[in-house]
């Protein structure tokens, strides 16, 4: 029988905001039914005689202590003992995450992985949504300076975005274009992706819940005074909202493509009821913002959902 243990494979908790924390969130909630939280960060992951081992601890959260955690021991343990991986580490897409998911794609039909590793290394989260242009401020991915200038011109303001970064990061409002700029930009990041700037960010994005192909709840988030960031990890204040028919359309749409994908927990933003382009299925966050707002609950969603 498969032991009531679920693995977290995320950044160390020292490094996380109790406040905010969707990680902490999922796994504070299913502690509720008696499972055990086993935490590895993802450099720590090995396989050893076709055993997939974390070496790693078990961890007690609780939100009602100063220091919000408690390591209870140190182990390595053999990944088949989970019932569930949750895969919430931040991104940079790179050589380590993309390895850490060939090595969890050996034993993902005999534990349940969120979301699963084959589909989260298929989709990169701001390229995957150049099929859903349609929904999106005018958009290009690229790293040729001729092609961003030519996009520039057309829309005199653009944003100016690393395809793999994540939060906010490296993010530039180009109002005026800098040849020396976007060089080193595209030297540092390779393939960018460049949006037309859309005024109404001052006003807030949205955040869009899915879980397992259904919209589940949103948020909006608004930049702090002289910001066109609306990440909370930039300072932006989240604020209940409520969806417009076209945002519930679009959702629907890309909810029913991601469940199709294999992606049981997914964020999409929008600004403006157009699709920002960013589908964030590696470590979605808000969740705890979420509760905090309105009392919605989706960790027990998210567990429901599983069937935990």
């Amino acid at each position: 029988m498969t032991n009531k243990i679920v693995a977290i494979q995320g950044d160390h908790p020292s490094k996380l905001n109790p406040l905010t924390d969707t990680s902490i969130f999922l796994a504070n909630e299913i502690q509720k039914k008696k499972y055990k939280i086993f935490y590895y960060n993802p450099k720590d992951i090995s396989i050893i005689k076709t055993k997939v081992i974390a070496k790693g601890f078990f961890i007690k959260f609780n939100y009602s202590k100063k220091k919000f955690y408690k390591i209870l021991r140190k182990q390595n343990l053999n990944l088949l003992k989970c019932k569930f991986i949750l895969i919430r580490q931040d991104p940079p897409f790179d050589l380590e995450y993309i390895s850490t998911t060939y090595i969890l794609d050996t034993i993902k039909n005999k534990v349940k992985i969120i979301n699963n590793p084959t589909s989260i290394r298929n989709i990169s989260e701001k390229l995957y949504s150049a099929k859903y242009q349609k929904f999106m401020p005018n958009t290009i991915f690229t790293q040729n300076i001729s092609e961003i200038k030519n996009f520039f011109k057309k829309n005199k303001q653009v944003i100016l975005k690393p395809v793999h970064s994540f939060g906010g990061n490296d993010i530039h409002l180009l109002s005026k274009f800098s040849f020396s700029l976007i060089k080193k930009f595209i030297k540092k990041h390779d393939f960018v992706m460049c949006q037309k700037y859309l005024p109404k960010i001052i006003k807030g994005d949205k955040r869009v819940f899915i879980i397992n192909g259904k919209i589940a709840g949103a948020i909006s988030r608004v930049p702090k005074k002289g910001s066109f960031l609306s990440n909370m990890s930039k300072g932006g204040k989240a604020i209940n909202t409520n969806l417009t028919m076209t945002e519930k359309k679009i959702s629907k749409k890309i909810a029913h493509d991601l469940i199709n994908e294999n992606i049981f927990l997914a964020g999409i933003d929008f600004i403006d009821q157009k699709l920002n382009g960013d589908i964030n299925v590696t470590s979605p966050t808000g969740l705890k913002t979420l509760y905090d707002l309105s009392k919605i609950n989706l960790a027990k969603t998210f567990w429901k959902e599983l069937r935990a």
